[in-house]
């Protein structure tokens, strides 16, 4: 038996979790706020569940700094009903255990105190400052991209090289600026270079720079990337079609951390690599045309970007996002939100990004309409229409069928979730969940004209 603090300001979550914590066999210790949770935490507390949000001058965030600048600190598990890609990293680079949103069932906080008590106490990361978003902040809702976000949070302080993959347009540089933004090295430059973009003579020189007459033309010394970013951090795209030549100068300087401008003397360079490519670099290697040895040493830390289609959830979220950052207040009803739902997305989030903008600036109005959107070539939600609803793997096309039934059946019941929850056999509080995830939260508001963000925030209260 554990003794496990519960650290919530809603008496109902509390009581909800210290109950299904007491069935598990541990003890149980609550607080209603920060204050009470930082002196129940030296009461022998092997694991913690903590809200972000608490009354008083210590919120959960500045709750588990403090925690985790302590000797011995006890495993801390965030659970918030308002994750975004913000608390997500800032909390995983605290040292945070992991980072769920509510409301949280029986099994999944038996599997959460399974881990923290095996794995005892969390190693602590450094704390370098919470940042807020910025016009390229990580956007993501889905379950693929919040894993996303806590990998960022565990490695952003670390100088492990990160390769990135994923197809074109799903934003690899966001992850990569993000990478950045929260690190150590977020007062260093941020330099990016497309491999690809830049012919294979003129590479060398961009990436390591030149003396001054090194070659006819080189009337002045140049840098090159590395060198501009050192104290920081490089983001090399498309290095999946980066020559075999380049290749071996890059393993040099990714092992010894030394670059060579042509015409000049070995440099040491203090910089954080992070690579990206849209290519599948093992069946590249497969084939003769990337160096096994520079993949494993890009790849210490993979991250992988799904596409838009397989992660709808973020859909919503992200086109808002884009909105946000148009002039005016324009802003999606329930039918456009429908018809984004209803789009493939070949070109991803930059597909998505172009259409917000296409969309601003045809429309008339403050509220973006399906019609706004008829440029976009419309998908069938019903089986045996034009969706495919076994592609992907289980998870991927249950949640496909989810966000068909909830969207229709809220349509059936004009925006009523209590009835809609009925008709479709589950708790309120688990459709207001799905709602946020699929991004259909503002189909209920439709009869009152008013459009809920996607990220669900109302009055009601959630576990």
């Amino acid at each position: 038996m554990a003794r496990i603090l519960i650290a919530d300001d809603d008496t109902g979550v509390r009581e909800g979790l210290a109950e299904a914590v007491s069935d598990l066999g541990h003890e149980t210790v609550e607080a209603a706020d920060g204050e009470t949770a930082l002196a129940a935490a030296c009461q022998g507390i092997a694991a913690v569940l903590l809200d972000l949000r608490m009354p008083g001058a210590l919120d959960g965030m500045e709750v588990l700094r403090r925690l985790r600048d302590r000797a011995g600190a006890p495993p801390v598990a965030i659970l918030t009903a308002y994750a975004s890609s913000t608390n997500t990293i800032e909390a995983m680079r605290l040292g945070a255990f992991d980072h769920l949103t509510k409301p949280v069932g029986r099994a999944d906080v038996a599997d959460l105190l399974g881990r923290m008590l095996r794995a005892g106490t969390a190693e602590r990361l450094p704390y370098g400052g919470a940042t807020e978003d910025n016009p390229d902040a990580l956007i993501g809702v889905s379950t693929a991209m919040r894993e996303v976000q806590k990998i960022i949070g565990r490695v952003a302080d670390g100088d492990a090289t990160v390769l990135v993959t994923g197809e074109t347009g799903t934003g690899k540089e966001v992850v990569a600026r993000a990478l950045h933004r929260f690190g150590r090295r977020a007062a260093g430059p941020f330099v990016a270079l497309n491999c690809a973009a830049i012919p294979a003579d003129l590479l060398e020189a961009e990436l390591f720079g030149h003396a001054k007459g090194a070659f006819t033309g080189a009337l002045a010394e140049r840098h090159g990337a590395f060198r501009e970013a050192h104290g920081g951090t490089l983001f090399l795209d498309e290095i999946g079609d980066m020559d075999l030549a380049m290749q071996a100068k890059i393993l040099r300087v990714v092992q010894e951390r030394e670059v060579t401008p042509l015409g000049g003397r070995a440099v040491r360079v203090d910089v954080r690599i992070v690579a990206a490519t849209h290519r599948d670099l093992l069946v590249r290697v497969r084939d003769g045309a990337f160096r096994e040895d520079l993949y494993y040493r890009l790849a210490v830390v993979p991250v992988h970007l799904p596409p838009l289609r397989e992660r709808p959830a973020d859909v919503v979220p992200l086109a808002e996002h884009f909105l946000a950052r148009l002039p005016g207040q324009r802003r999606l009803n329930a039918d456009a939100a429908s018809r984004l739902l209803a789009h493939p997305w070949p070109g991803n989030a930059r597909e998505l990004r172009n259409a917000m903008e296409r969309a601003a600036a045809l429309g008339r109005g403050e509220v973006i309409g399906a019609a706004d959107l008829a440029f976009l070539d419309g998908v069938d939600l019903r089986p045996g229409g034009t969706e495919d609803w076994l592609a992907g793997d289980l998870p991927t096309a249950v949640a496909r069928l989810e966000r068909a039934m909830i969207l229709r059946t809220l349509r059936e019941t004009e925006g009523n979730r209590a009835e809609a929850a009925r008709r479709l056999g589950i708790h309120r509080q688990l459709l207001y969940t799905k709602m946020r995830q699929f991004g259909l939260a503002m189909v209920s508001e439709e009869k009152t004209g008013t459009v809920r963000t996607a990220d669900g925030r109302d009055s009601e209260p959630d576990l």
